[in-house]
Protein backbone atom coordinates (compact mmCIF):
# COMPACT_ATOMS: atom_id res chain seq x y z
CA UNK A 1 0.00 0.00 0.00
CA UNK A 2 1.14 3.14 -1.05
CA UNK A 3 2.66 5.88 1.48
CA UNK A 4 1.08 9.24 1.86
CA UNK A 5 2.45 12.13 3.06
CA UNK A 6 -0.98 14.41 4.22
CA UNK A 7 -0.45 15.18 7.74
CA UNK A 8 -3.18 17.46 8.60
CA UNK A 9 -6.92 17.22 8.70
CA UNK A 10 -9.29 19.36 6.34
CA UNK A 11 -12.33 21.10 7.79
CA UNK A 12 -15.41 20.86 6.37
CA UNK A 13 -14.99 23.87 4.36
CA UNK A 14 -12.02 22.63 2.72
CA UNK A 15 -12.88 18.86 2.28
CA UNK A 16 -13.48 17.00 -1.23
CA UNK A 17 -17.17 17.39 -2.28
CA UNK A 18 -17.32 13.26 -1.98
CA UNK A 19 -20.93 12.37 -3.46
CA UNK A 20 -24.17 11.00 -2.60
CA UNK A 21 -23.95 7.47 -3.83
CA UNK A 22 -22.25 5.04 -1.78
CA UNK A 23 -19.51 2.55 -3.11
CA UNK A 24 -20.78 -0.74 -4.38
CA UNK A 25 -19.94 -3.99 -2.49
CA UNK A 26 -20.88 -7.68 -2.83
CA UNK A 27 -21.67 -7.48 0.82
CA UNK A 28 -20.43 -11.10 1.60
CA UNK A 29 -17.42 -11.97 3.40
CA UNK A 30 -14.71 -13.56 1.81
CA UNK A 31 -14.44 -15.21 4.25
CA UNK A 32 -17.10 -16.80 6.36
CA UNK A 33 -19.75 -15.60 4.00
CA UNK A 34 -21.26 -13.56 6.03
CA UNK A 35 -23.29 -10.26 5.43
CA UNK A 36 -21.15 -7.47 5.87
CA UNK A 37 -23.90 -5.21 5.53
CA UNK A 38 -26.89 -4.63 8.57
CA UNK A 39 -29.15 -5.74 9.66
CA UNK A 40 -27.10 -7.74 12.26
CA UNK A 41 -28.06 -10.63 14.47
CA UNK A 42 -30.08 -9.14 17.47
CA UNK A 43 -27.67 -8.70 20.61
CA UNK A 44 -24.30 -8.14 18.28
CA UNK A 45 -22.26 -4.92 18.76
CA UNK A 46 -20.55 -2.69 16.66
CA UNK A 47 -17.18 -1.21 17.31
CA UNK A 48 -14.90 0.74 14.48
CA UNK A 49 -11.05 0.79 14.93
CA UNK A 50 -8.08 2.10 12.65
CA UNK A 51 -4.83 1.00 13.49
CA UNK A 52 -3.27 2.19 10.07
CA UNK A 53 -3.07 0.33 7.04
CA UNK A 54 -6.59 -1.63 6.99
CA UNK A 55 -5.66 -5.06 5.09
CA UNK A 56 -4.00 -6.69 7.95
CA UNK A 57 -6.34 -5.12 10.78
CA UNK A 58 -9.28 -6.80 9.05
CA UNK A 59 -7.71 -10.01 9.35
CA UNK A 60 -6.43 -9.22 12.77
CA UNK A 61 -10.20 -9.11 14.14
CA UNK A 62 -12.18 -11.72 11.67
CA UNK A 63 -10.04 -14.59 12.95
CA UNK A 64 -11.29 -13.58 16.56
CA UNK A 65 -13.66 -16.36 18.03
CA UNK A 66 -16.63 -13.97 18.90
CA UNK A 67 -16.09 -11.56 15.97
CA UNK A 68 -19.36 -12.25 13.48
CA UNK A 69 -18.18 -10.33 10.71
CA UNK A 70 -15.80 -7.63 9.34
CA UNK A 71 -15.38 -4.89 6.91
CA UNK A 72 -13.27 -2.29 5.96
CA UNK A 73 -13.93 1.23 4.91
CA UNK A 74 -13.45 4.97 6.02
CA UNK A 75 -14.57 6.52 9.24
CA UNK A 76 -13.77 10.00 10.85
CA UNK A 77 -13.90 12.62 8.26
CA UNK A 78 -16.10 14.94 5.94
CA UNK A 79 -16.41 13.87 2.76
CA UNK A 80 -19.39 11.75 1.81
CA UNK A 81 -18.71 7.96 0.35
CA UNK A 82 -14.80 8.59 -0.39
CA UNK A 83 -13.08 6.67 -2.81
CA UNK A 84 -9.07 4.94 -1.50
CA UNK A 85 -7.80 7.97 -3.72
CA UNK A 86 -9.65 10.70 -2.71
CA UNK A 87 -9.15 9.12 1.44
CA UNK A 88 -5.49 8.86 0.21
CA UNK A 89 -5.13 12.55 -0.66
CA UNK A 90 -5.88 13.30 3.02
CA UNK A 91 -8.46 15.97 1.96
CA UNK A 92 -11.50 13.54 3.06
CA UNK A 93 -10.21 13.24 7.13
CA UNK A 94 -11.20 9.96 7.35
CA UNK A 95 -8.75 7.34 8.47
CA UNK A 96 -8.57 3.21 7.35
CA UNK A 97 -11.04 1.59 9.55
CA UNK A 98 -12.00 -1.67 10.31
CA UNK A 99 -15.86 -2.70 11.36
CA UNK A 100 -16.22 -5.11 13.58
CA UNK A 101 -19.24 -6.60 14.60
CA UNK A 102 -18.62 -9.22 17.28
CA UNK A 103 -20.84 -10.90 19.82
CA UNK A 104 -20.67 -9.79 23.04
CA UNK A 105 -21.38 -13.45 24.67
CA UNK A 106 -18.41 -14.74 23.05
CA UNK A 107 -15.68 -11.96 23.23
CA UNK A 108 -15.97 -8.68 25.32
CA UNK A 109 -14.83 -5.52 23.69
CA UNK A 110 -12.15 -5.15 26.02
CA UNK A 111 -10.23 -8.27 24.10
CA UNK A 112 -11.08 -6.75 21.18
CA UNK A 113 -9.33 -3.19 22.47
CA UNK A 114 -6.59 -5.31 23.89
CA UNK A 115 -5.87 -6.96 20.38
CA UNK A 116 -6.01 -3.41 18.87
CA UNK A 117 -3.62 -1.83 21.22
CA UNK A 118 -1.02 -4.81 21.12
CA UNK A 119 -1.24 -4.81 17.26
CA UNK A 120 -0.12 -1.15 16.62
CA UNK A 121 2.28 1.53 17.78
CA UNK A 122 -0.63 4.05 19.10
CA UNK A 123 1.66 6.84 19.87
CA UNK A 124 2.71 7.54 15.92
CA UNK A 125 -0.14 10.09 15.66
CA UNK A 126 -0.34 11.08 11.88
CA UNK A 127 1.57 8.03 10.72
CA UNK A 128 1.90 3.75 11.60
CA UNK A 129 5.57 2.77 10.64
CA UNK A 130 6.28 3.52 6.98
CA UNK A 131 3.15 4.59 6.25
CA UNK A 132 2.90 8.38 6.31
CA UNK A 133 -0.68 10.12 6.46
CA UNK A 134 -3.68 11.10 8.58
CA UNK A 135 -6.13 8.07 6.86
CA UNK A 136 -2.89 5.87 9.14
CA UNK A 137 -3.99 7.69 12.37
CA UNK A 138 -5.06 5.70 15.30
CA UNK A 139 -8.63 5.83 16.39
CA UNK A 140 -11.02 3.97 18.34
CA UNK A 141 -15.06 4.95 17.13
CA UNK A 142 -17.79 4.09 19.36
CA UNK A 143 -20.92 2.69 18.42
CA UNK A 144 -22.99 3.44 21.65
CA UNK A 145 -22.64 5.17 25.04
CA UNK A 146 -21.64 2.11 27.05
CA UNK A 147 -18.49 1.81 25.04
CA UNK A 148 -16.77 4.77 25.94
CA UNK A 149 -15.90 4.39 29.67
CA UNK A 150 -14.49 1.17 28.51
CA UNK A 151 -12.45 2.24 25.80
CA UNK A 152 -11.53 5.54 28.01
CA UNK A 153 -10.06 3.38 30.69
CA UNK A 154 -8.32 1.02 27.96
CA UNK A 155 -7.03 4.19 26.25
CA UNK A 156 -5.51 5.13 29.90
CA UNK A 157 -4.22 1.79 31.45
CA UNK A 158 -2.37 1.37 28.21
CA UNK A 159 -0.86 4.79 27.56
CA UNK A 160 0.23 4.35 31.63
CA UNK A 161 1.95 1.12 30.30
CA UNK A 162 3.46 2.95 26.94
CA UNK A 163 5.19 5.40 29.69
CA UNK A 164 6.65 3.23 32.01
CA UNK A 165 8.22 1.91 29.10
CA UNK A 166 9.50 5.40 28.29
CA UNK A 167 7.64 4.98 24.41
CA UNK A 168 5.90 7.78 25.00
CA UNK A 169 2.07 8.55 25.02
CA UNK A 170 -1.08 7.42 22.94
CA UNK A 171 -2.31 9.65 20.27
CA UNK A 172 -5.03 7.67 19.63
CA UNK A 173 -8.48 9.66 18.60
CA UNK A 174 -11.63 8.40 20.95
CA UNK A 175 -15.32 9.56 19.56
CA UNK A 176 -18.80 8.50 18.67
CA UNK A 177 -19.07 6.95 15.19
CA UNK A 178 -20.50 9.35 13.01
CA UNK A 179 -20.49 7.80 9.40
CA UNK A 180 -19.06 4.27 8.28
CA UNK A 181 -18.28 4.22 4.35
CA UNK A 182 -17.56 0.74 2.99
CA UNK A 183 -14.25 0.37 0.71
CA UNK A 184 -14.40 -0.92 -2.55
CA UNK A 185 -14.61 -4.23 -3.27
CA UNK A 186 -10.82 -5.64 -3.92
CA UNK A 187 -9.82 -4.24 -0.48
CA UNK A 188 -12.67 -6.39 1.80
CA UNK A 189 -10.46 -9.25 3.27
CA UNK A 190 -7.73 -8.71 1.03
CA UNK A 191 -5.00 -10.67 2.78
CA UNK A 192 -7.48 -13.87 2.44
CA UNK A 193 -7.45 -12.43 -1.71
CA UNK A 194 -3.78 -12.02 -1.67
CA UNK A 195 -1.80 -14.12 1.05
CA UNK A 196 1.35 -12.68 0.10
CA UNK A 197 -0.11 -8.93 0.17
CA UNK A 198 1.04 -6.20 2.66
CA UNK A 199 0.24 -6.14 6.62
CA UNK A 200 1.83 -3.38 7.97
CA UNK A 201 0.76 -4.42 11.66
CA UNK A 202 3.41 -4.19 14.41
CA UNK A 203 3.25 -3.59 17.65
CA UNK A 204 5.17 -2.18 20.52
CA UNK A 205 5.86 -5.29 22.67
CA UNK A 206 4.20 -3.75 25.58
CA UNK A 207 1.05 -5.85 27.00
CA UNK A 208 -2.11 -4.78 27.08
CA UNK A 209 -4.11 -5.06 30.73
CA UNK A 210 -7.11 -6.72 30.24
CA UNK A 211 -9.85 -5.93 33.44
Amino acid sequence: MLSQKSLELPTAETALEGRDTPIRISGTHNVNGRSMLPPFPEGHEEIVLGLGCFWGAERLFWEMPGVYVTAVGYAGGYTPNPTYEETCTGHTGHAEVVHVVFDPTEIGLPELLRAFWEAHDPTQGMRQGNDIGSQYRSVIYTTDELQRPLVDKSWQEYDQALRQQDLGHVTTEVAPLEAFYYAEEYHQQYLAKNPAGYCGLKGTGVACPVT
